[in-house]
Protein backbone atom coordinates (compact mmCIF):
# COMPACT_ATOMS: atom_id res chain seq x y z
CA UNK A 1 0.00 0.00 0.00
CA UNK A 2 1.29 3.47 -0.91
CA UNK A 3 2.02 5.85 1.93
CA UNK A 4 0.36 9.23 1.73
CA UNK A 5 0.58 12.55 3.51
CA UNK A 6 -3.18 13.08 3.42
CA UNK A 7 -5.29 12.99 6.54
CA UNK A 8 -8.17 10.53 6.73
CA UNK A 9 -10.66 13.42 6.45
CA UNK A 10 -8.78 14.75 3.43
CA UNK A 11 -8.99 11.35 1.77
CA UNK A 12 -12.73 11.20 2.31
CA UNK A 13 -13.43 14.72 1.06
CA UNK A 14 -10.97 14.53 -1.83
CA UNK A 15 -9.92 18.15 -1.46
CA UNK A 16 -6.44 19.55 -1.84
CA UNK A 17 -4.58 21.92 0.48
CA UNK A 18 -6.61 24.92 -0.67
CA UNK A 19 -9.90 23.23 0.14
CA UNK A 20 -11.14 23.71 -3.42
CA UNK A 21 -10.09 20.41 -4.90
CA UNK A 22 -9.17 20.16 -8.56
CA UNK A 23 -11.82 22.60 -9.84
CA UNK A 24 -9.57 25.67 -9.91
CA UNK A 25 -6.78 23.68 -11.55
CA UNK A 26 -9.12 22.36 -14.24
CA UNK A 27 -10.59 25.82 -14.90
CA UNK A 28 -7.10 27.26 -15.36
CA UNK A 29 -6.11 24.50 -17.75
CA UNK A 30 -9.43 24.65 -19.59
CA UNK A 31 -9.15 28.36 -20.25
CA UNK A 32 -5.53 27.87 -21.32
CA UNK A 33 -6.58 25.27 -23.89
CA UNK A 34 -9.44 27.49 -25.07
CA UNK A 35 -7.05 30.43 -25.48
CA UNK A 36 -4.57 28.21 -27.33
CA UNK A 37 -7.30 27.66 -29.92
CA UNK A 38 -8.94 31.09 -29.89
CA UNK A 39 -5.88 33.38 -29.99
CA UNK A 40 -4.36 32.01 -33.21
CA UNK A 41 -7.77 32.22 -34.90
CA UNK A 42 -8.20 35.79 -33.70
CA UNK A 43 -4.71 36.92 -34.72
CA UNK A 44 -4.77 35.29 -38.15
CA UNK A 45 -8.32 36.44 -38.79
CA UNK A 46 -7.47 40.05 -38.01
CA UNK A 47 -4.21 39.93 -39.97
CA UNK A 48 -5.75 38.41 -43.10
CA UNK A 49 -9.26 39.86 -42.74
CA UNK A 50 -8.40 43.53 -42.30
CA UNK A 51 -5.89 46.06 -43.52
CA UNK A 52 -5.44 47.43 -40.00
CA UNK A 53 -7.53 50.55 -40.45
CA UNK A 54 -10.39 51.40 -38.11
CA UNK A 55 -12.95 51.10 -40.91
CA UNK A 56 -11.79 47.64 -42.00
CA UNK A 57 -11.73 46.36 -38.40
CA UNK A 58 -15.23 47.78 -37.87
CA UNK A 59 -16.44 45.99 -41.02
CA UNK A 60 -14.69 42.81 -39.84
CA UNK A 61 -16.38 43.01 -36.42
CA UNK A 62 -19.77 43.57 -38.07
CA UNK A 63 -19.72 39.90 -39.08
CA UNK A 64 -21.51 37.84 -36.38
CA UNK A 65 -18.92 35.04 -36.21
CA UNK A 66 -16.03 37.48 -35.88
CA UNK A 67 -17.80 39.47 -33.17
CA UNK A 68 -18.81 36.35 -31.23
CA UNK A 69 -15.39 34.72 -31.32
CA UNK A 70 -13.68 38.02 -30.48
CA UNK A 71 -15.95 38.44 -27.49
CA UNK A 72 -15.35 34.83 -26.45
CA UNK A 73 -11.59 35.33 -26.74
CA UNK A 74 -11.62 38.49 -24.64
CA UNK A 75 -13.89 37.06 -21.93
CA UNK A 76 -11.88 33.82 -21.77
CA UNK A 77 -8.62 35.77 -21.51
CA UNK A 78 -9.94 37.95 -18.71
CA UNK A 79 -11.24 34.92 -16.80
CA UNK A 80 -7.90 33.13 -17.27
CA UNK A 81 -6.13 36.21 -15.91
CA UNK A 82 -8.42 36.28 -12.89
CA UNK A 83 -7.76 32.61 -12.13
CA UNK A 84 -4.02 33.14 -12.37
CA UNK A 85 -4.11 36.16 -10.07
CA UNK A 86 -6.10 34.12 -7.55
CA UNK A 87 -3.13 31.77 -7.33
CA UNK A 88 -0.70 34.66 -6.86
CA UNK A 89 -2.89 36.14 -4.12
CA UNK A 90 -3.18 32.79 -2.33
CA UNK A 91 0.55 32.13 -2.54
CA UNK A 92 2.02 35.52 -1.69
CA UNK A 93 -0.45 37.50 0.42
CA UNK A 94 -0.81 36.38 4.00
CA UNK A 95 -2.47 39.24 5.91
CA UNK A 96 -6.25 38.68 5.96
CA UNK A 97 -7.13 42.32 5.21
CA UNK A 98 -4.71 42.59 2.32
CA UNK A 99 -5.81 39.24 0.96
CA UNK A 100 -9.50 40.25 1.13
CA UNK A 101 -8.82 43.56 -0.63
CA UNK A 102 -6.84 41.78 -3.33
CA UNK A 103 -9.56 39.17 -3.85
CA UNK A 104 -12.22 41.89 -4.08
CA UNK A 105 -10.13 43.83 -6.59
CA UNK A 106 -9.49 40.61 -8.51
CA UNK A 107 -13.22 40.03 -8.70
CA UNK A 108 -14.47 43.49 -9.65
CA UNK A 109 -11.67 44.75 -11.92
CA UNK A 110 -11.90 41.77 -14.33
CA UNK A 111 -15.69 42.05 -14.22
CA UNK A 112 -15.45 45.72 -15.20
CA UNK A 113 -12.96 44.89 -17.95
CA UNK A 114 -15.23 42.16 -19.31
CA UNK A 115 -18.26 44.47 -19.34
CA UNK A 116 -16.33 47.27 -21.06
CA UNK A 117 -14.83 44.91 -23.64
CA UNK A 118 -18.21 43.32 -24.27
CA UNK A 119 -19.88 46.68 -24.78
CA UNK A 120 -17.09 47.80 -27.10
CA UNK A 121 -17.35 44.71 -29.28
CA UNK A 122 -21.16 44.86 -29.33
CA UNK A 123 -21.06 48.57 -30.20
CA UNK A 124 -18.78 47.88 -33.15
CA UNK A 125 -20.88 44.87 -34.15
CA UNK A 126 -24.02 47.00 -34.14
CA UNK A 127 -22.27 49.66 -36.21
CA UNK A 128 -22.78 52.47 -33.71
Amino acid sequence: MKSTMRTPLGKVRGLGASGKGPIHFMQQRGTAVALALLLPWFALSVIFGTDGSYDSVTRWLAHPVNAAVTLLTVITGIYHMRLGLDEVINDYLHKPGTKLAAFLANTFIPLGLAVMAGLAVLKLYAGA
